[in-house]
């Protein structure tokens, strides 16, 4: 096999986005991409490889190239091949799967040890075996709890304590690290997304447009359930983050491509903080304020970066793709319905809370 320093040779100059999951599309730039010739000596289509694995490409042209990410794939060397030649090497970042046979809606959770946290929301109305399963920095996993009906949201408080909401009971639950679970809140409809505010208070999605506020457990208020923000009843305010300013960012997810991801100021105002999104879900923050969401972007699904400047750009390609939450060491966890990918991202990522 020839050499990519043959003139004829592809040459790849750029790979974008950054990284992917397996089922996701890495976009290559570069010269000689697609050379087809009477002469040829492989009369198969261009074609990728990670490391060992091979990839099908969905577009070729003399320029640019669509890779498929395979099943299998992990960060390796990526080469393409055309003709009896081969390109010089780019790297590509791609997840691995670090658990799998779950069933997230929402992102996952990480407590202040590391340690991952991941729903199995289950059908509704149907109870699962185990609700929550807690994955350790080793990536073993374990059930956490059992018995909570159709898990919706995961949260972690500043004492350590997770809280999961469930869409068919309307019900908050408050899980201690050794896994006892008591009733926190109820009576919130189909209660769906949940995010904390500094001051501990617990804010809870539901899907008819509601943001309710509940007050820190402790306090006098804990557990007591008030209105803090009423959006278009067309709005499920399925997922929550908190930006350091305090201003409430919920998504809400439909089939349509052009949506837009709200933002509640401390008063419950509501305004749009961005617009253009197919069917955003998930969101986490990094430590300088840029914000990281699952979503589609001009037909692409993945994970979308909207910086403080409120421009958007695909860094991560990956189907249905639900949430994320942030790691140590610039690592992150990106969840699908069923597998929660690790990754390196290269990114500092901040608690919730």
């Amino acid at each position: 096999m020839q050499l990519f320093t043959s003139p004829d040779a592809p040459h790849l100059i750029s790979l974008h986005p950054r990284a992917a999951i397996p089922g996701g599309t890495l976009e290559l730039t570069g010269t000689h991409l697609l050379k087809h010739t009477l002469e040829s000596q492989d009369p198969h289509l261009p074609h990728a490889t990670f490391g060992e694995t091979e990839a099908s490409l969905d577009v070729s042209r003399e320029t640019r190239a669509l890779v498929k990410v395979p099943n299998g794939a992990i960060s390796s060397d990526l080469v393409l091949h055309r003709d009896g030649l081969v390109s010089n090497i780019l790297h590509a970042n791609v997840g691995v799967p670090m658990a799998e046979e779950l069933h997230l809606v929402s992102n996952p959770a990480v407590d202040k040890d590391n340690n991952l946290f991941a729903m199995v929301s289950g059908p509704r109305g149907e109870r699962v075996p185990v609700s929550i399963f807690r994955i350790d920095r080793d990536l073993q996993i374990r059930p956490f709890a059992r018995d909570l009906l159709n898990v919706s949201a995961l949260a972690f408080d500043g004492e350590g304590y997770l809280y999961a909401s469930s869409r068919s009971e309307g019900t908050v639950y408050r899980i201690s690290p050794q896994g006892a679970i008591s009733t926190f809140a109820e009576g919130m409809g189909i209660a769906t997304g949940l995010a904390f505010d500094k001051a501990g208070n617990l804010f809870v999605g539901d899907r008819s447009g509601t943001i309710f506020k509940v007050g820190p457990s402790g306090s006098k208020a804990s557990g007591e359930v008030f209105v803090f923000a009423t959006l278009e009843p067309s709005v499920a305010a399925y997922h929550l983050a908190f930006r350091d300013d305090g201003t409430l960012l919920v998504t809400a997810p439909t089939t349509s491509s052009n949506q837009s991801i709200y933002a509640i100021d401390p008063d419950g105002s509501a305004t749009v903080f961005f617009r253009g999104l197919g069917r955003p879900q998930g969101m986490a923050l990094d430590v300088d304020d840029n914000l990281y969401v699952a979503a589609s972007l001009h037909g692409q699904r993945g994970i979308i970066r909207i910086d403080t400047e409120r421009k958007a750009e695909l860094i991560v390609s990956g189907n249905d793709l639900v949430g994320m939450c942030f790691l140590e060491d610039g690592c992150a966890a990106l969840a699908t319905n069923n597998t929660i990918f690790h990754i390196d991202l290269g990114i500092e990522g901040r608690g919730l809370v």
